[in-house]
């Protein structure tokens, strides 16, 4: 293989280090931002659900554009009949307490896929950026068997310049794996954290919703113009005919 193909290789592999690293790093300030966000809102509008006088004052509350907040919106939406002032029974109180738990479970999936979302491509840059780096060593040290080869001599002017080429590349390699081996650690157990608290949550909202029959006077603040058809259906699917009139 020509020695010009053999530089074009250890180059190429040295500018995908250099994007994998840019990659890494925006990653890393994106996912920064989006946890702190995450964590100073839920922290702000656990403050506001918790000091509020019973759950159909908590269901007026602002969205507060955070995972609780989201998944006590879900949760309202499935809580909230126009029939309120109707007598509850088993029958009722079952269904809609497996309406809320389905409601609030597919909700913490969803807030947990957007949580996740960037950290298959840190671990992916992590397991790969050595590899990569000792793709471009090889073709390094080729070059270098080639100098030698082509001049006759193992002198140090013939084979520095493909040697440290092929050791530079090695050590980008390692450079652009530990930061996002470290990051993807990290922000994987701030997703483990935020799930368990929504877990937490969402447990107390049930707890309290079964305090108030499964029911709430007044639709969620955000939806308050009209209920969603979906939870509509859902209530009176499973219903005797005439039950849901």
């Amino acid at each position: 293989m020509q020695s010009h193909y053999l530089e074009l290789i250890v180059q190429g592999s040295l500018y995908a280090l250099v994007l994998f690293s840019v990659v890494t790093w925006v990653l890393i300030a994106a996912k920064g931002v989006q946890h702190y966000r995450v964590s100073k809102r839920d922290k702000a509008f656990g403050k506001a659900f918790w000091s509020a006088s019973s759950l159909d004052a908590a269901a007026a509350l602002p969205n507060g554009a955070s995972p609780k907040s989201r998944l006590a919106e879900v949760g309202f939406e499935a809580l909230y009949v126009s029939d309120a002032d109707a007598g509850a029974d088993l029958e009722h109180d079952w269904g809609r307490r497996e309406l809320l738990e389905r409601y609030l479970r597919q909700q913490i999936h969803k807030e947990y896929q957007s949580l996740e979302s960037g950290l298959a491509i840190l671990a992916s840059i992590g397991s790969t950026a050595p590899f990569v780096g000792l793709f471009g060593t090889v073709f390094g040290i080729i070059h270098a068997l080639g100098a030698i080869g082509a001049s006759g001599s193992a002198s140090i002017d013939v084979v520095a310049g493909p040697i440290g080429e092929a050791l530079i590349a090695t050590g980008v390699g390692i450079a652009v794996a530990v930061p996002a081996v470290l990051a993807f650690n990290f922000y994987v157990r701030r997703l483990k954290v935020t799930a368990a608290e929504l877990d937490n949550y969402a447990t107390d909202f049930v707890n309290l919703a079964q305090r108030n029959n499964f029911r709430v006077a007044n639709p969620p603040a955000a939806r308050a113009p009209q209920r969603s058809a979906a939870v509509t259906v859902e209530l009176t699917a499973g219903l005797p005919a005439g039950a849901a009139a």
